[in-house]
């Protein structure tokens, strides 16, 4: 199983189109978008070739492809124009023995935890700043942004994938596929 995950796009239709690419190139079974796909947000510059209509456009004809969660700068107008659902807060997977908590960050956070059990990992965008780090008994992943990264980092996406009789693994990639971080999910 492989998973790829990506956050923060603000309406960069260059990022957005890097992305989808890297997903081809990837061969994840599914892309997992954490929030803030079409507006850029009042605290933030605009991205690189913001334009909100091509990003809909791109993600519009990968729908089968997407699971989301809504981001603090998302709205019901933006669902309007999506042909896909992202007004969830947060989702849960359980994947090869662990729950995953994926949310976009600005309402569960490592300042707000959700109820996690130790072993759970919680996802989440929205910093803008990629970590892979134990939070007590567990693991706190953000992939970055792929479009507007903080704090000096590249714009980054991750992935999770587990191979036969192998442990999961976690890996934040920048969006030319170095290496920033890894995490090894134990059984």
């Amino acid at each position: 199983m492989k998973l790829m995950f990506a956050s923060d796009i603000h309406g960069s239709a260059f990022s957005c189109r890097k992305m989808k690419e890297i997903y081809v190139r990837e061969k994840a079974e599914r892309l997992i978008l954490l929030g803030d796909l079409l507006y850029h947000g009042p605290r933030n510059d605009l991205p690189r070739e913001y334009n909100p209509k091509e990003v809909m456009s791109l993600l519009n004809g990968m729908k089968e492809e997407l699971l989301c969660v809504r981001g603090n700068c998302d709205a019901e107008v933006d669902q309007m124009v999506l042909d896909f659902p992202i007004m969830a807060d947060y989702m849960t997977m359980f994947v090869d023995g662990h729950m995953f908590f994926i949310t976009h960050g600005h309402i569960h956070n490592t300042e707000n935890m959700p109820p996690l059990k130790a072993g759970d990992l919680l996802i989440h965008g929205h910093t803008h700043v990629l970590k892979a780090e134990a939070v007590g008994p567990f693991t706190y992943l953000n992939p970055g942004s792929v479009s507007i990264p903080k704090e000096g980092n590249p714009p980054s996406y991750m992935v999770y994938e587990k191979k036969d009789g192998c442990a999961g693994e976690f890996l934040i990639k920048s969006m030319d596929g170095e290496i920033l971080q890894k995490h090894i999910v134990e059984n």
